[in-house]
């Protein structure tokens, strides 16, 4: 097949009641398929999948992999052009896929790409997770056009030409999949969360490009699967976004003509850094009285320790983002010497 639709589900069986037929309905008269990956739930998704959707394909894993783990798993699998990573509490309307895989088919040199993300609540509306594509601040701290920490624009039309980003939410997110392969899929150290910044800025230091399609777009409602208050999900954000820069970071400043040393020197500096903050950040969960926010960067910090390998100094090719100005900004703060 051309397009793989792929769904990877852990215990959200109301979503795929709801989404999975708007989902379905969309894939009709194109070259491309809906498969539900699931990571053993114990909520009855298997039951209701093969007693409701039964044209549905479903792949069983045995645990839960994350989604790291789980879309790595599912695409040994699956063999198309393209391999779409949507979440189960999406709706889409009708007509999203279409302007994806167009540009993927005129576009060679585009790695990914995914649609703006509006909000299911409020349709007029950016949502959180993604919006309108991504990029990073200075300390790596990721924020998206369209939202900037909590404050959420309207879509007046004011991303409406595709633009390339360092990276595009794995809510829904189409991958060539030669290139999903090239880069061995996502980074299992993630487990989720970061996991799709990750990968996108693995492609782009390979020299693939990230584009945000606006012509596309669906309406996430966020929080399926881990509420933004969770002290598992907090841990998870600090965890992984050191691991981000631990992988990209050296390698990015190695591209812009850095010598090895210099470039880890300058990464591990930038890493020192944001590990300050994170620390800042814990003190004032602490003095809150969040104790379990507080504890959550605590194990944030033991578990990157843990995980963190030597930096990645082998992505080749101009890591390039376009997404302001026609100029190196992956993103531009990040690159400053």
């Amino acid at each position: 097949m051309k397009t793989a639709v792929v769904i990877l589900n852990y215990n959200t069986r109301d979503y795929l009641r709801k989404f999975l037929p708007g989902l379905i309905a969309s894939c009709q008269g194109l070259d491309a398929q809906v498969i539900v990956v699931d990571n053993a739930s114990h909520d009855g998704s298997t039951d209701l999948l093969e007693a409701e959707f039964p044209e549905v394909p479903v792949i069983l894993l045995d645990q839960n992999f994350g989604f790291t783990g789980g879309y790595n798993r599912a695409f040994m699998e699956i063999e198309a052009d393209y391999y779409v990573l949507i979440n189960s509490d999406i709706e889409v309307p009708p007509g999203w896929l279409e302007p994806l895989v167009q540009w993927m088919d005129s576009h060679p040199e585009c790695g990914a790409c995914g649609p703006k993300l509006l909000s299911y609540v409020q349709k007029d509306l950016f949502e959180y997770a993604g919006a309108a594509g991504g990029l990073l601040d200075k300390f790596g701290y990721p924020f998206c056009r369209g939202r900037i920490l909590q404050h959420i624009e309207k879509d007046e039309g004011q991303y409406n030409q595709p633009a390339n980003v360092l990276w595009v939410s794995g809510a829904c997110l189409m991958v060539r999949s030669s290139v999903w392969k090239a880069l061995g899929g996502l980074d299992e150290r993630f487990f989720a969360h970061m996991e799709e910044i990750d990968l996108c800025w693995r492609m782009q230091l390979k020299g693939w490009q990230v584009t945000l399609i606006p012509q596309s777009f669906v309406y996430h409602i966020g929080g399926g699967t881990l509420p933004n208050e969770s002290p598992f999900k907090l841990r998870l954000n600090f965890r992984n976004n050191l691991l981000l820069l631990e992988n990209n970071l050296a390698a990015t400043f190695k591209a812009q003509g850095m010598t090895q040393k210099a470039a880890l020197r300058k990464a591990h500096r930038r890493i020192f850094l944001r590990k300050v903050l994170d620390g800042g950040s814990a003190l004032v969960y602490l003095f809150t009285g969040r104790w379990s926010f507080f504890q959550a960067v605590l194990d944030a910090h033991r578990e990157y320790r843990k995980l963190r390998m030597a930096p990645d100094l082998s992505g080749q090719g101009p890591a390039k983002v376009w997404g302001l100005e026609n100029r190196w900004i992956i993103p531009k703060a990040l690159l400053q010497r």
